[in-house]
């Protein structure tokens, strides 16, 4: 069935122009003005953007955590995913010590197979590099999960020791693979959360003073200089701080192929959101915790040097009657994280273009392009391009809204961003040529997205995208 969308403004990573687009058998099969190819039905675009769809790098759907599971499975976030622009996801895939990584991967193969209405990848947990675990490696990165995440915090839970991180490094680079590190020391956080319990100091506001920005920094330098010691990659996770950027952009300086992750709640709150009243401040604990607001600018910065390439969500939602409320007399019972994962790209843009910060190119670098580059996408994902697969956001950029959990897509209860205003909505969402949202209403298929079989990393494809500009 061919498609063909005409009198939008095309909009990439490096180019915006107007012209229409034919859609047939998944992909963009021709870009031109005045297409005059028949189509089966032709979609009018005026007045909006057409983005190429927007790519998720951080999810964590149907994962268990602190006695509990997040409350959006793959069926419920994708569908939330897909109202907010994006049509690709990258999920984490946990792991248990002792046990093959292939049986992790099956688990998480089930738990999105027939509920998916958007495409996904896995990015795999290692929390032990045993002999077994490194032989596995290999032909896990063949089979298209060709990014491995190591836990530097979440001691006796998640958290890997540093031979488990170098030993990653050094696989990552024989076998082309992208290391992913979640970054703050957990040693430290653990005697600081010891220390603040036995002082009587249960309050959300806890978690974040317990987690300050000292330990993200250490931690981040301290893999950044074990990756430039291994001369490998690495990818850091849900950047919240200027310690933190500091040390990836001294490792950058140095050559270091070190990359950097933030995500939108670190732009747009704070950490006086969790010194609430009335256990509220429990709906924003998440890991990094919220910083001091002086913090937005020198994100926004580190997003518009290059510092940070990528923007995720770090979606991991939780119920805050249910499931948050586990921790209402003691903060480390909180269920870590936030539902995040529909409200990426509308803020991103609103907060970014709308305000001048970053460019309509710097966008969607941001929301696609550099995250397919990154994780062995790219063309077929993060771009508008013929051959390319047609994922498609039409964009309203002048459409105003509140968000709100009341209008909001999330399986949740609450929504982090509840009264925010925001300019810019995706109207229809596209997913290799077929409807998953037609003017915002869903019309997508559970067990349509198909699992990504993601290339290697690439160093040049990322260079490229970093002075495309």
């Amino acid at each position: 069935m061919k498609k063909l969308i005409k009198n939008g403004t095309i909009v990439t990573a490096t180019d915006q122009y107007e012209a229409d687009i034919l859609i047939e058998d998944e992909k963009v099969a021709a870009i031109g003005v005045n297409l005059n190819e028949q189509a089966d039905e032709v979609i009018d675009a005026q007045g909006a953007y057409i983005f190429p769809g927007g790519i998720d790098p951080h999810t964590h759907l149907d994962m268990p955590f602190g006695g509990t599971m997040t409350a959006d499975d793959y069926e419920t976030g994708t569908i939330a995913a897909a109202h907010g622009g994006t049509t690709s996801i990258v999920d984490f895939c946990l792991t248990e010590k002792g046990q093959p990584l292939q049986k992790s991967i099956d688990k998480w193969h089930e738990k999105a197979n027939g509920k998916a209405v958007i495409d996904y990848g896995f990015h795999l947990q290692l929390l032990e590099a045993t002999e077994n675990t490194l032989k596995e490696l290999p032909a896990i990165v063949k089979d298209g999960i060709t990014s491995f995440k190591v836990f530097m915090a979440y001691k006796n839970v998640f958290q890997a020791d540093d031979e488990t991180l170098y030993k990653a490094l050094l696989t990552a680079k024989e076998e082309g693979a992208l290391v992913m590190v979640h970054a703050e020391n957990g040693d430290v956080i653990d005697h600081l959360v010891k220390e603040a319990l036995a002082n009587g100091n249960t309050d959300p506001i806890y978690h974040a003073l317990t987690r300050p920005p000292e330990v993200e920094g250490e931690a981040t330098g301290r893999a950044a200089q074990l990756t430039g010691l291994a001369d490998s990659q690495l990818y850091v996770v849900h950047v919240s701080c200027q310690e933190a950027i500091e040390k990836i952009a001294e490792a950058r300086e140095k050559g270091f192929r070190v990359y950097g992750e933030t995500c939108h709640q670190y732009v747009t709150l704070d950490v006086s959101h969790l010194d609430q009243p009335n256990f509220e401040g429990a709906k924003y604990v998440w890991s990094p915790p919220l910083r001091d607001k002086k913090n937005h600018e020198l994100i926004w910065k580190a997003i518009q040097n290059g510092t940070l390439q990528t923007i995720g969500s770090d979606q991991c939602s939780f119920n805050f009657k249910g499931q948050k409320d586990l921790g209402i007399d003691d903060f480390t019972k909180i269920p870590n994280g936030g539902p995040l994962i529909e409200d990426r790209f509308s803020i991103m843009f609103s907060e970014g273009v709308r305000k001048g910060r970053i460019s309509i190119n710097q966008f969607v670098d941001l929301v696609s392009t550099r995250t397919a580059k990154l994780f062995g996408m790219f063309p077929k994902k993060g771009t508008i391009a013929v051959g390319s697969d047609a994922d498609i956001v039409i964009f309203d950029p002048n459409a105003e809204r509140t968000i709100s959990a009341e209008t909001h897509h999330m399986n949740v209860d609450y929504n982090p961003f509840e009264g925010m205003k925001v300019t810019g909505e995706p109207i229809s969402v596209l997913s290799r040529g077929e409807f998953v949202i037609r003017e915002k209403e869903f019309v997508g298929k559970p067990g349509r997205g198909q699992f990504m079989k993601r290339k290697r990393f690439n160093e040049d494809a990322v260079i490229e995208t970093a002075t495309a500009k």
